[in-house]
């Protein structure tokens, strides 16, 4: 049989010899075996709407699981920004000082993490950072304070005009606009002024006034006077004298034909407003006129 009979057996295109001849060959029942038991088989059922609502429902599954990632994303974003901040916050209080301050006529104690004590003069200020106090021990001061230092604690109180370092100590610092003093009345203190440090041993102090350094006169007590309610002075200008009655008593000083620059010794009253006019005026040969909250200081020749 020829080798093409097959093909166009399938395809319809053998004549009627070629037929009658395939028919009588081996091949041709081989090949009707086949083709009966081809018939007999089944395919399976093709349902198109299925088919497409089943892909739909994959990408639909896979769409919404890439969803779910977004939420997630979300997540790790807002929980990373709240711990910079909770990070940020903790830095943040940790360098953050505690500060303690007091109006005209008014006193403050305080006291520091290690038991030792300030009184604050008045319209005066400290700050400190108890967090760190224990490898810090530092405190800022405006105004005027008295320290009474725990037995071995140094620390050091630091000033727009200069550094005190102390031990163990009881000392009082007056930090004013133009006026710096120190006094030593326990223990040793160190000062440092212009970067030259000065050591200050019980019953010496150091003073500068308008920027120079001044002899200052030894202190005759065991604590400041204006912790007994009393301010004293010793050749110190009339100026700085008017501001401390101000703040003692919460009185606005005016001035009118004085000398400001005129040294001024004596002590006044914290307490009591019209002593302490009488104990200003009188030795500085000056008239003043207390109307209220406000009191005028002036020349005995002025009209």
């Amino acid at each position: 049989m020829q080798e093409n009979y097959l093909a166009k057996w399938l395809n319809n295109e053998l004549t009627e010899e070629e037929l009658a001849a395939f028919k009588e060959s081996d091949e041709y029942t081989s090949y009707q075996r086949i083709i009966k038991a081809s018939d007999s088989l089944n395919g399976p059922d093709f349902d198109m709407e299925n088919a497409l609502e089943a892909v739909k429902n994959k990408r639909t599954l896979h769409e919404s699981k890439v969803v779910q990632l977004k939420p997630f994303r979300r997540f790790l974003q807002v929980a990373a920004a709240v711990m910079i901040i909770m990070i940020g916050s903790y830095f943040y209080l940790n360098t953050l000082d505690e500060s303690f301050s007091t109006q005209y006529a008014q006193n403050e104690e305080v006291i520091l993490p290690d038991s030792s004590k300030i009184i604050l003069n008045a319209d005066s200020e400290i700050s400190f950072n108890p967090k760190k106090w224990d490898k810090n021990r530092n405190v800022t001061l405006k105004g005027e304070a008295f320290f009474k230092v725990a037995k071995g604690k140094r620390f050091t109180v630091a000033t727009d005009h200069g550094t005190v370092a102390v031990l163990g100590t009881q000392f009082n610092v007056e930090n004013r606009k133009g006026f710096f003093e120190v006094t030593c009345f326990e223990g040793l203190v160190g000062v440092t002024y212009n970067g030259k440090e000065t050591k200050l041993p019980a019953g010496t102090s150091f003073m500068v006034v308008d920027g120079n350094i001044v002899a200052s006169e030894t202190p005759k007590s065991s604590t400041p006077s204006w912790l007994n309610k009393e301010s004293t002075f010793k050749s110190i200008p009339l100026k700085y004298v008017l501001a401390e009655f101000q703040r003692q008593h919460d009185i606005q000083v005016e001035t009118q034909n004085i000398d400001l620059g005129k040294l001024f010794t004596g002590t006044f009253s914290n307490t009591n407003t019209d002593l302490a006019l009488q104990s200003i005026s009188v030795p500085s040969q000056l008239q003043f006129k207390l109307d209220g909250k406000k009191v005028l200081f002036y020349a005995e020749s002025a009209p």
